[in-house]
């Protein structure tokens, strides 16, 4: 593939730009004395959780490969959410250390940041293939019931409604996700493909928390994606699927010293809408004479 050069650059100054040597710190204080919380997310399932601004959060491969459908909001206001299609273009399709996971408008800040990948050197495999996929979304029970006519209550879409319900979320909250560990690109039709999850037990993500978070992520029932979900070698891959492990670790405040929460956008040009107090009559009004 041509190296065309990015339609978003990353120059001096530029807020895109990331200070690589402040991550390694942070990515390098974490060990067992910073861990405050664990879970484990069971096959077929979903939990969420939240993690406070300037902690480091990590997702982890347990027992064997296993791919996470990941979400993300603000904990103080989750109408500001993960937004796949911008991180895309911020980012990369695929994203790994110093990339950024950028939040939804009218926020459009860092929520958190990769400090580490244990999957940094996968690279593009043979077809194409790379890790930690932004380009798909979660699987849900609307396609299957489409393509199927059957119904199933733990896609991950399901998975991820369950979760958050307890934080007063609903369907209408889940959004496109990361999938975490899932091996993915587009072939030579452009079409998205998905192969068997590379991570091994003990590979893990590693996030750092820009601002106070709810995170949630599911156990895809799709296992390692390496038995076929769809077409004539189709079957249940129960048999690959694996529970996926959380770490939350608190991360010593001198470290933090510089740092502090991005903050949005300072936008104040109301989107042409001057005189706010005009109802939708008067403004049509206004255009037409």
């Amino acid at each position: 593939m041509a190296d065309v050069a990015a339609a978003y650059q990353a120059t001096q100054g530029s807020p895109l730009e990331v200070d690589r040597a402040f991550y390694d710190r942070i990515s390098a204080a974490v060990g067992e004395d910073t861990l405050v919380e664990e879970l484990t997310i069971p096959i077929r399932d979903a939990r969420a959780w939240k993690v406070p601004a300037g902690h480091v959060f990590r997702i982890k491969s347990v027992d064997g490969p296993q791919v996470g459908d990941f979400n993300l909001w603000s904990a103080a206001d989750p109408r500001e959410r993960m937004w796949a299609s911008r991180t895309r273009q911020l980012q990369r399709a695929h994203v790994s250390t110093y990339d950024r996971l950028w939040s939804t408008l009218p926020f459009l800040r860092p929520m958190a940041t990769i400090t580490h990948d244990t999957l940094a050197d996968y690279g593009i495999d043979e077809d194409g293939g790379r890790v930690h996929d932004l380009l798909g979304t979660r699987c849900d029970p609307y396609v299957n019931k489409l393509l199927s006519g059957v119904d199933f209550d733990y896609h991950c879409h399901s998975n991820l409604t369950r979760a958050v319900a307890p934080f007063g979320l609903t369907e209408f909250d889940i959004h496109d996700v990361l999938n975490v560990f899932q091996c993915t690109g587009l072939n030579g039709r452009d079409q998205y493909f998905m192969k068997a999850c590379p991570a091994r037990p003990g590979d893990y993500l590693e996030l750092f928390a820009e601002i106070d978070l709810l995170c949630a992520l599911s156990c895809c029932p799709g296992g390692d994606l390496s038995i076929d979900l769809w077409g004539p070698d189709a079957r249940d891959p129960l048999e690959t699927c694996h529970p996926i492990g959380i770490e939350i670790h608190r991360i010593d405040p001198a470290l933090l010293d510089g740092w502090k929460t991005p903050t949005r956008p300072d936008y104040r040009g109301a989107h042409g809408m001057r005189r706010p107090e005009l109802d939708w009559t008067e403004i049509k009004r206004q255009r037409c004479c």
